[in-house]
């Protein structure tokens, strides 16, 4: 703990909202609206209203968990205060997995539209990268690297340029193609929702829109290098994910518009693009265009991996804290005040994604899959905290709604998304909780450990029960939408007992006294 003091608090709102938008706004904004449309047609827009409604309720129990107590690497932190350990090891491993593949899907993002200029690195018949182009793509997450490693200050500075500059692309794309090549005959032709409204729903979680707006979660991981927590987070939240909302909706909004017809004479599942929007600008005459978003194709994806390579070493620093791995990762390089054997560790973990999997598309649907089980706790433990006197007077107003209902809508993103991407999600926490089991049993921990986040369990089962009979690659025992309102409604009941069990945990575990003493001394 004594590490923490060599963290250095530089980052004001600003850099912060940076942080955040450069999170959000990276390889999705050329992607998603794309992916999103062929599964939903226009009703892709409704998918991305929905998911930043959801992701913002989300970001503002973070935002009142990171005023309360600020610390880097809080997203795994504060679920072993409220729940202990066998919650907060699988969340922990399951946001450092999905964290660690963001740096490499960025990079070969970056990669991939650079075989435009220096042919040779991607393979467009296996779509996937060459050995070049792994080579390529490897030497651009050292340079991730090295940004992060001099400094919190650094790399501040450097997204805050590199946010700005991404910022602008999008906005003239929308304005371009608004001006020029807007079809809105596309929102009738086919149907609004050709596929149905269902289709919409689960391609919020499958088609990049979930993993667009997580890139938030980076200002929580570096809460505790913040000046002025308690106004900056949530200030800097709810910014960066009205804009980013909005610039979302937009450009699904073109996109739609811009398609030519003949190219959805198999509707909206049969249209194929290299590069969407790039090849869109040169279908309406817009060269230009073109190269700008060619050029920004790879400037997005690289401040988002910049964020990330941020982000994911403070939470390796909150899980070395916490015991989840060695502490040799809790060490802060008292020079540059940043965890840099947490960079390190990190950058071998993203090569082992980035070498067998090489597939943007792939890895944003396995993230987006498990990624909404670490918010459902977060929406938890805000209470718990609340409950048990931690938040005095850092609250955000209407919490005792905000919490319930965002843990209800993430209950319903689980519910909604297809079961064959939900049962590798849900086996992947089976294994979190088995190797946490093999090593409760070796360090024999405490019981209440196992009890204090016995909730997961249940709500583990739960979900398995209610995906296998719904709607969504289920049995479909049920007709909609009075199965999602039975999931509404079993998890606004499941809600409250897991807030009982843990503020059961934090009385029985007695850190109460300690945790306010750190809240005090923090303030």
């Amino acid at each position: 703990m004594n590490e923490e003091k060599y963290l250095k608090k530089k980052i004001g709102f600003w850099s912060l909202t940076a942080l955040s938008l450069g999170g959000i706004i990276g390889s999705s904004w050329l992607f998603g609206a794309w992916q999103t449309a062929k599964l939903a047609g226009p009703a892709a827009i409704t998918s991305w209203v929905i998911g930043g409604f959801v992701i913002t309720l989300i970001a503002l129990v973070y935002a009142e968990l990171g005023s309360v107590k600020p610390e880097s690497g809080g997203l795994g932190r504060y679920p072993l205060y409220s729940h202990g350990k066998m919650l907060a090891t699988v969340t922990s491993f399951s946001i450092w997995l999905g964290y660690c593949a963001t740096a490499p899907v960025e990079s070969a993002g970056v990669i991939q539209y650079a075989n435009q200029f220096w042919p040779g690195l991607y393979d467009a018949a296996k779509e996937q990268l060459t050995t070049t182009g792994i080579v390529a793509s490897t030497v651009l997450m050292i340079f991730f690297v090295v940004v992060n490693y001099f400094g919190v200050k650094l790399f501040a500075v450097t997204n805050t340029i590199i946010t700005a500059i991404k910022f602008v692309v999008p906005v003239l794309t929308i304005i371009a193609f608004f001006m020029t090549g807007f079809h809105s005959e596309n929102y009738t032709s086919h149907g609004f929702a050709p596929n149905g409204f269902s289709a919409g729903l689960s391609a919020i979680l499958t088609s990049g829109i979930f993993f667009a707006y997580t890139g938030f979660g980076n200002v929580v991981m570096m809460s505790g290098e913040v000046v002025k927590p308690k106004r900056n987070i949530p200030l800097a939240l709810i910014t960066s994910l009205v804009a980013s909302t909005i610039l979302y909706t937009l450009l699904q909004i073109v996109f739609i518009g811009a398609v030519p017809a003949e190219m959805l004479s198999n509707g909206w599942s049969g249209i194929k693009f290299d590069s969407p929007f790039a090849n869109l600008a040169l279908m309406a005459n817009m060269v230009w265009l073109s190269w700008i978003i060619t050029a920004d194709a790879m400037i997005s994806p690289t401040g988002s991996a910049l964020t990330y390579t941020a982000g994911t070493s403070r939470h390796v620093f909150g899980m070395a804290k916490s015991g989840f791995i060695p502490s040799y990762f809790a060490t802060v390089n008292k020079r540059f005040g940043v965890p840099t054997r947490a960079l390190t560790l990190n950058f071998v973990i993203g090569l082992l994604f980035l070498f067998p999997l090489k597939s943007w598309s792939a890895i944003v649907a396995i993230v987006g899959a498990i990624g909404i089980f670490k918010y459902a706790s977060a929406c938890v433990t805000v209470m718990v905290f609340r409950r048990v006197g931690l938040s005095q007077n850092k609250g955000i107003p209407r919490m005792q709604i905000i919490a319930p209902l965002a843990f209800v809508f993430a209950t319903l993103l689980i519910y909604w998304t297809n079961w064959s991407r939900v049962h590798l999600a849900i086996w992947g926490l089976v294994i979190g909780v088995a190797w946490y089991l093999v090593v409760h049993m070796i360090n024999k921990n405490s019981s209440i450990e196992i009890i204090g986040g016995i909730y997961l369990v249940i709500y583990i089962l739960m979900l398995v029960l209610i995906s296998s009979i719904g709607n969504f690659g289920g049995r479909g025992l049920i007709p909609e939408p009075f199965m999602s309102l039975i999931v509404a409604a079993l998890g606004g009941c499941f809600y409250y007992f897991a807030v009982y069990n843990g503020v059961w945990y934090m009385r029985k575990k007695g850190n109460i006294k300690e945790l306010q003493d750190e809240i005090t001394n923090a303030s």
